[in-house]
């Protein structure tokens, strides 16, 4: 078949945030080769960006309370921000304030536990059963699109330990999902695959690798059948996670055939310190972020900026960008000028909130800017310390989606919860959804 002018070569590639690179399957390549991944058009995406230990919340009778106090005065779209949000007051447009939002099954934790039900919903309370993350939910869905199932990212990376997790991100066994957080091994790994090896020698490698997962997986049965109980348990989580190795195995095969081109990271600083430098270092994790959205190699992200009570660089953040307290010593701190200092660090966070946001609405694909095609949800799993009810969360992006914004919303606790808001995330990625965790149905306002 003759090709028309309005095909582009699979071998086209685009410019943009100092890097060259391919571009992703677009609606012109659909009589090419690469035909086969062909997908529903736009793209649509999903990304959580949190801060830990909750904000300032001073009291209505306090003179920091119009000032510092991080939800809005007044509600709907003619709510007043305060200084905590005032840098993202040219966003309005483009973001809805939610209040009043939390999970039932967390309302009675301690504060700091809840980080790791964020995305989950998960029930904490006495013994630890935490269950699958929003975004793997997405995942599932959207990654046979995309050459990676999502990007789990943070600030310490690993995945911490129960209770005071490093990871937003959980897997349908609700076993937490390492998280990423060195900017030139992600770079490396995901925009720059194998260093650079051609195409039949990374054929020959993941076929290596598969081999080697298969003879696991076989060499398993019998050797299953001598272990005891909790061996077994361990065995079964060992092999979980060598099947999504498998998986992405088998992808990355079915993207051999569309080849990379080599990135000019000249304006993407791979190297910062988050213990020297905290507003470049994650200003250059959102960097990445907007790169592999634009790049289109996943559509599901999250970035944990921070982890809950003093754990981690991230703590340390407000004492050198700010010459305060360590972020948790605030979040418990009574002394005065308490709410200003939290207050101050509030606004910090907002700034490269809107540092993101920013590079979101100026960075386009052919379908226009990334932000209209995703939806993001910035926030914290506790409104003030040790307190894991009205979360403060701001919903933003998403125009294309049917998303109108523009309102502050405070939402009745006793009827609507946080997962009734994941499952309108989910319907508006057009992954039909009637239930997630806890929640009750969709949310009734904003989505």
């Amino acid at each position: 078949m003759n090709k028309k002018s309005w095909h582009l070569d699979r071998r086209s590639f685009l410019r943009g945030l100092g890097v060259s690179c391919m571009l992703p399957y677009l609606e012109g390549m659909a009589m090419t080769s690469f035909s086969k991944l062909t997908e529903p058009l736009p793209p649509k995406r999903l990304c959580f960006l949190y801060f830990p230990n909750g904000v300032a919340m001073p009291p209505k009778d306090s003179p920091y309370y119009k000032k510092w106090n991080w939800f809005p005065l007044g509600e709907g779209k003619e709510y007043q921000l305060t200084h905590s949000l005032d840098p993202l007051k040219g966003h309005r447009k483009d973001l809805s304030i939610l209040g009043g939002l939390s999970h039932p099954f967390s309302r009675t934790v301690l504060g700091h536990m809840a980080g790791d039900s964020f995305l989950t919903g998960g029930d904490l309370r006495g013994e630890y059963k935490n269950s699958i993350s929003v975004d793997q939910v997405a995942a599932e869905k959207l990654s046979k699109y995309t050459r990676f199932k999502s990007l789990t990212l943070s600030t310490d990376g690993g995945v911490g330990y129960k209770s005071r997790t490093s990871t937003l991100s959980f897997n349908s066994s609700g076993k937490p999902i390492p998280s990423e957080h060195r900017q030139r091994e992600l770079f490396e790994r995901y925009f720059s695959p194998n260093g650079g090896d051609t195409t039949q020698e990374r054929r020959k490698s993941l076929n290596q690798g598969k081999k080697i997962v298969d003879l696991v997986l076989e060499d398993s049965k019998g050797f299953k059948r001598r272990l005891g109980a909790n061996d077994k348990v361990k065995l079964d989580e060992y092999l979980s996670s060598l099947n999504e190795v498998e998986k992405q195995l088998s992808r990355n095969e079915k993207w051999l055939d569309v080849p990379l081109q080599n990135f000019d990271a000249s304006l993407i600083d791979l190297d910062i310190d988050p213990t020297t430098a905290p507003e470049d270092y994650v200003r250059s994790m959102m960097d990445i972020m907007v790169l592999g959205f634009q790049t289109d190699i996943t559509r599901v992200m999250s970035y944990m900026m921070a982890r809950e009570d003093g754990m981690g660089f991230g703590d340390n953040f407000p004492k050198i960008a700010l010459g305060l307290q360590g972020h948790h010593t605030i979040s418990h701190d009574r002394a005065t000028g308490h709410w200003e200092n939290w207050g101050r660090l509030d606004r910090w966070y907002a700034q490269q909130f809107n540092y993101f946001l920013d590079k979101m609405k100026n960075t386009t694909d052919v379908y226009g800017p990334l932000l209209d095609n995703t939806l993001i949800l910035y926030g914290s799993a506790c409104s003030t310390t040790h307190n894991a009810r009205n979360c403060p969360l701001i919903l933003a992006g998403g125009s294309n989606l049917g998303v109108e914004h523009g309102a502050y919303t405070h939402f009745d606790e006793k009827k609507e919860r946080l997962s009734n808001l994941f499952v309108s995330m989910l319907n508006k990625l057009d992954i039909e959804t009637v239930r997630f965790s806890d929640s009750t149905g969709p949310l009734s306002a904003v989505l």
